[in-house]
C-alpha cells in the first residue's frame, strides 16, 4: 500500500493525542487548536503536465507502455517532496506547485537506463523515489524545471542470497519489511531497522547512507554494502567484487550516500547474518545525561557492546518520548532513560547482559527491568504517527540530528539546544527540546534533537531561521550536518561547508562525469556552481 499523502505511513495507525500530553501542549507551550482543517486529497488541484508528447512517449516506450507512465493527480500527489515536517504542512495546505510532471516506473535495470538518456535528450530532470521517507528535501529538485519521479517499486526482488557467504543481493525498490521477511525464510537478517523501517526502501537506505536502530550491533547500512549496480545518464557503473580491496579509492563511496544526484541504484548486494537465538532489552536509569553518556562511551570503547543503545536526556525521559507506546499513561521518572538491548545466541548474549551491568553500575545506572526495554521495542516505529497527531492538535514538531567525536558531543549538545531554544523563544513560540544518543561509535555518536513548540502564523516561515540557526551552531561545534537522515537539499549549503571548496569542487566534477545533462536530482545534494 502507499503511505499517507498528507502524513506518515498507514493513516489508520493515526491517534489523536492523549489527553495529558493536549494539556502539557497548552499549558506549557501555548499551543492552540488549528482554526482550519488539513485540505482533502480530492480538493488539491495539480498543475498540467509540463511533459510534451514526444518527451512522454519516448518515456512511455522505456519502461514498456503507458501501464508505467501515471499522470493522474493523486499518484503525483503521492510523489510530491517526502515526509519532513515542512513538506507534510504544505501538502496538508494544498501546495503542491512541484508535484511531478509524471510518475514513472521502470521494472529492470535496462528500463532505468532508457528511461535515464531519454530524459537527458530531451531535458527532462529525474528524481529517484524509493519509500518517499526523505525528511531533508530529497525529493524536492530545485529549479528542475519539467521532472518525474521514478518509482522503483517494480524492482522488488530478493535476486540471490549465497548462504556460504552470507550475502544477498537485492533490488532497490524492495521495502524492508519485504525484504527481512525474504531473508527470514532462509534463516538470515539485514539487522537494519531505523524508524523508517515500515516504509523505507533497500535502494532509499543506500542513497542516504542509512543507520538503524539496532547499528550498535549489526552497523550501519553502508558499512552493509559489498556491491552495487548503477544506473547513470552516461551508462552502467558496478562497484565492488570482493569484501575488501586495495584496488584504488573505493568507488561505492562515490554512490552511498549520493542520494540520486550521481545515478540511480538499481541492485545491492549485502551482508547479512543468522537471524538471532534470542533478543533481550532492558531499562537503565541515570541521574543526568552526562553520567549516561559516559556509560554509553565506556561501553562503546570497552565492551561489551550492546546491539541497541540509546540514552534520553532529562526532558526525553519526562516526556516519555522513548516510550511512545505509553506516552501520557502517567507522571515520568526523573533523571535519563537508557535503553540496552542484546541479540545473538542465547549463551552470548546472557554473558554480554551480566558484564554490561557492573559497567553501567558502575557509571551510576540504576536497573529498572525489562519493561522499559519492551515497551520502546515495541513501540520504535511509531513516533512518526505521533508528529501527525501534534501537528493536527496544532503544535509543531520536527526533528535533527547530527554526530561528534566524544569529547565534542557536550558542546555539540548545548550549542544546538541553545540554538533552538534561544530562536524560537525569540519568535515568541517557546520550545521544549529533547534528545537522545541512539547510536554509538568507539570515537563518538549521533545527537538526535525532537523540538516541539506552537506553530505560529505561517509554522513553515517561522521554522527556516530556525533550521538555520541549527544548521549553524551544528558547523560550529564541529558536528556533521546528517548523521543519517542525509543532505537532501535542506543541509546542502551547509554540507558544503562542511566538505569545503576543494570538497565541493570534487562533488562537481563526478556529477558532471555521470549526469552531463545535469538531470539527476537537481539541487540535491551537490551545491550548485554560482
Amino acid at each position: 500500500m502507499d503511505m499517507s499523502w498528507s502524513g506518515w505511513g498507514d493513516p489508520a495507525r493515526a491517534a489523536p493525542l492523549p489527553e495529558p500530553v493536549v494539556g502539557l501542549l497548552r499549558d506549557l507551550l501555548g499551543v492552540r487548536p488549528l482554526d482550519t482543517p488539513p485540505v482533502g486529497l480530492a480538493d488539491i488541484t495539480v498543475p498540467p503536465s509540463r511533459l510534451t508528447g514526444a518527451a512522454r512517449n519516448a518515456i512511455t516506450l522505456a519502461v514498456g507502455g503507458a501501464a508505467h507512465v501515471r499522470t493522474d493527480a493523486e499518484s503525483r500527489i503521492r510523489h510530491t517532496r517526502g515526509k519532513s515536517t515542512p513538506d507534510l504542512l504544505r501538502i496538508r495546505t494544498g501546495e503542491v506547485s512541484d508535484a511531478p510532471d509524471a510518475v514513472v516506473l521502470p521494472g529492470r535495470h535496462d528500463e532505468v537506463l532508457a528511461v535515464l538518456r531519454t530524459c537527458a535528450e530531451y531535458g527532462v530532470a529525474v528524481v529517484p523515489f524509493g519509500g518517499g521517507t526523505s525528511v531533508v528535501g530529497g525529493l524536492a529538485p530545485q529549479h528542475a524545471g519539467r521532472f518525474v519521479a521514478l518509482d522503483l517499486r517494480r524492482m522488488n526482488r530478493l535476486i540471490t542470497l549465497d548462504p556460504v557467504s552470507r550475502t544477498a543481493t537485492l533490488q532497490p525498490g524492495l521495502r524492508a519489511p519485504q525484504a527481512e521477511a525474504l531473508l527470514n525464510e532462509q534463516g538470515f537478517t539485514l539487522g537494519h531497522f531505523p524508524q523508517s523501517y515500515e516504509w523505507a526502501s533497500v535502494g532509499g537506505f543506500a542513497a542516504a547512507r542509512s543507520s538503524g536502530q539496532a547499528s550498535a550491533g549489526y552497523g550501519r547500512f553502508d558499512e552493509m554494502v559489498l556491491c552495487l549496480t548503477v544506473a547513470t545518464p552516461e551508462g552502467t557503473l558496478e562497484v565492488g567484487r570482493a569484501p575488501r580491496s586495495a584496488a584504488g579509492p573505493d568507488l561505492r563511496q562515490l554512490v552511498l550516500g549520493s542520494e540520486g544526484a550521481f545515478g540511480v541504484i538499481t541492485s545491492v548486494t549485502v551482508r547479512v547474518r543468522p537471524l538471532p537465538e534470542t533478543r533481550s532489552y532492558e531499562g537503565w536509569r541515570f541521574a543526568s545525561f552526562e553520567a549516561g553518556t559516559a556509560a554509553l562511551r565506556r561501553l562503546a570503547q570497552d565492551g561489551p557492546l550492546p546491539t541497541v543503545l540509546r540514552l534520553s536526556d532529562e526532558a526525553e525521559t519526562m516526556v516519555g518520548l522513548a516510550k511512545p507506546d505509553s506516552l501520557g499513561s502517567g507522571p515520568r521518572s526523573a533523571g535519563c532513560l537508557a535503553i540496552v538491548g542484546f541479540e545473538g545466541p542465547q549463551i552470548e548474549v546472557a554473558d554480554r547482559l551480566f558484564r554490561s551491568h557492573a559497567t553501567l553500575r558502575e557509571h551510576g545506572g540504576e536497573f529498572l527491568d525489562a519493561g522499559p526495554g519492551e515497551s520502546w521495542a515495541r513501540g520504535r516505529y511509531t513516533a512518526p504517527y505521533l508528529r501527525d497527531s501534534l501537528l493536527d492538535a496544532g503544535a509543531f514538531v520536527e526533528t535533527l540530528e547530527t554526530a561528534a567525536f566524544w569529547s565534542g558531543v557536550p558542546t555539540l549538545y548545548e550549542s544546538v539546544r541553545t540554538a533552538l531554544t534561544t530562536s524560537l523563544t525569540a519568535a515568541g513560540t517557546p520550545p521544549l527540546v529533547m534528545c537522545h544518543i541512539s547510536h554509538v561509535y568507539p570515537a563518538g555518536a549521533s545527537l538526535y534533537f525532537t523540538v516541539v513548540s506552537a506553530q505560529g502564523a505561517d509554522p513553515v516561515a517561522h521554522w527556516a531561521p530556525v533550521k538555520r540557526a541549527a544548521n549553524d551552531a551544528i558547523i560550529a561545534a564541529g558536528g556533521t550536518i546528517s548523521h543519517h537522515h542525509g543532505v537532501g537539499t535542506d543541509h546542502r549549503d551547509w554540507y558544503a561547508e562542511e566538505i569545503g571548496p576543494l570538497g565541493v569542487k570534487i562533488m562537481r566534477a563526478v556529477k558532471g562525469a555521470l549526469d552531463p545533462a545535469g538531470i539527476l536530482n537537481p539541487g540535491v545534494l551537490v551545491p550548485p556552481d554560482r
